[in-house]
Order: structure tokens, then sequence, then C-alpha cells
């Protein structure tokens, strides 16, 4: 699935690539899930805010389960501004042999699908309208060879319109967990994405906060460099888990800058991937946190 190409239409620019062909998600005009198929838990990754490294929380995560000999698969929802694949130092173009989009592969095995690799140049901008984004996010689910996955992680867009929605109604997730960092506006941000998937009756699974802290190079003391956590209010509000608070290290930059995150192992991050298994657990006990 090659970029470059041209979707038809006055509201379409001509810098967007093709459009992917209707494949279901939307019969008539009527909203229904799709089919979960071979893939075992389907878990959303956001925030409703940008800037809180929901993406990086997000491809953690999917390392950390891969290092456990779990397959895993990377769904980038984030249309307009993916960067899993910069995280991953992977390029496109996909391909199409007619029977399904093939993922990208990571190093270490991960597969992953984004509209960065339809596009020819990592600078060119995806400018579609909201039904275009809508067909896309349906194709990335149902018209990928994802194969028998343990997890599929859908890296969330910031915001509660479009892609939220389409992610909540048409794709049968099991949960979503939520990236916040220490600061009220991103607790009060984040609120907002909790809210319309409580209402929308996706569960939460849990609360992870990043860039929670700093670790002094020299005596090791922590420093709370964006003041005092939040996290705790949200999960006390909403009584669902924090299942990490992930610190701000120049080593995780540094790593997703040079598209070597799989190469990152950190007991944050372990620590991170326990608390997520241990939510679904519970959530597949019967005991979901959906208020």
């Amino acid at each position: 699935m090659a970029g470059g190409g041209h979707p038809e239409g006055p509201d379409t620019p001509a810098s967007a690539p093709k459009p992917p062909a209707r494949r279901g998600g939307m019969a008539g005009g009527i909203i229904q899930k799709m089919e979960k198929g071979p893939l075992g838990h389907v878990v959303a990754v956001g925030s409703g805010k940008g800037g809180v490294g929901k993406s990086s929380a997000t491809a953690l995560l999917a390392a950390e389960l891969r290092r456990r000999g779990l397959s895993v698969g990377i769904l980038d929802a984030d249309i307009t501004g993916p960067s899993i694949p910069k995280l991953f130092g992977l390029t496109g173009p996909l391909s199409d042999h007619g029977e399904g989009i093939e993922p990208a592969s990571t190093a270490g095995g991960i597969r992953v699908v984004s509209s960065q690799f339809l596009v020819e140049d990592e600078r060119t901008p995806v400018i579609w309208r909201g039904p275009l984004v809508t067909r896309l996010i349906i194709q990335f689910f149902q018209g990928v060879n994802w194969g028998a996955l343990d997890y599929l992680l859908i890296d969330m867009p910031p915001g509660t319109s479009d892609v939220p929605l389409t992610v909540f109604q048409t794709i049968p997730i099991d949960g979503m967990v939520f990236v916040l960092t220490p600061q009220d506006l991103a607790r009060l941000i984040v609120t907002k994405a909790m809210n319309m998937a409580r209402d929308l009756h996706v569960p939460l699974l849990g609360l992870v906060e990043n860039m929670s802290f700093l670790s002094c190079p020299h005596c090791q003391q922590t420093i709370d460099l964006f003041g005092p956590s939040q996290v705790a209010k949200v999960s006390q509000e909403y009584d669902i888990p924090v299942i990490a608070r992930l610190p701000l290290d120049p080593a995780i930059s540094a790593a997703c800058d040079a598209g070597t995150i799989e190469s990152l192992v950190l007991t944050d991050v372990a620590a991170y991937a326990d608390g997520l298994l241990a939510a679904i657990r519970a959530q597949e006990q019967g005991r979901p946190t959906v208020l």
C-alpha cells in the first residue's frame, strides 16, 4: 500500500494519500462492532491531551510485552500526527498483495500499521476530513493481516472527536489505559477522555503517570520537576488503579529520537507491564471498571 495517491473530491487536498477501500465497520450508515478474530486483547492507550508521551508509553509497553514472549501489534490511530514508526525506526510503504495489508515489523517482531507509511516523506502531512480518517481506522483494524496476536495496542490521538469515537464504537476493545503528566491541566484533560470512554461503555483499565519524576544522576534524589502529582486524585475519583509511574529519563528521549526504543530495559517499564496484565486479569475475572 504505497503512498503518494490522491483521493478524489473537492474537500480532499492534493497532498493527502489515497484513502483505503471501505471494508466494514459501518453498514448502510449503521455503526457496528467489528469482529476481533485472532486478536487476544485489544487495548487503547490515550490521554485526551497531546504532549504527555502516550506514544512512547505505548511503544515501551509493546516492547516489554514482546520481551516476555507475547505477540504484539500497534495500530497507530494518530492519523494526522503519527509517531510510532519513528520510535521504532520504521519506514514504509506497506504492501498489499490482494489479501489485506501486511503490517510493518520492528526488529523485535512487533507488527505496526500507521498513516506514516502512506506518505513518501515523513514531513508530508495527512490533511483529511473526518470521514476519510474514520475509514482508514476501520481498514487498519479489519483490513490488516495482523495474524494471531496476544495484544493489539491502539495508540490514540489527542481529543475526543472523530478517531476516538470511531475506535470506541467500531473496534472491540477490551479497555483503555490513560496517560497523564503531573500537572493539573493534564489531569483536567485526561478526565474528559475518561468520561468519554465511560459514556461509551469502555472499561477503564488504569492510569499511567508519565514524566512523573526525575532522578538526579549524581545523588539519585527524586525531583518532582512538574510539581505535585495529580494521579492519585484521578485514581480515587474514578476508582481505577495507577498501573505505572514512568520517569522523565534522557535515555528514553534518546532512544525515541534514534528509533531504538525496543532496546530499553527499564525497571519502571517492567512494572508498567505488570500493572497492565494485572488490570486485564481483573477485567477478565468479571470486575471491569466501567463507571
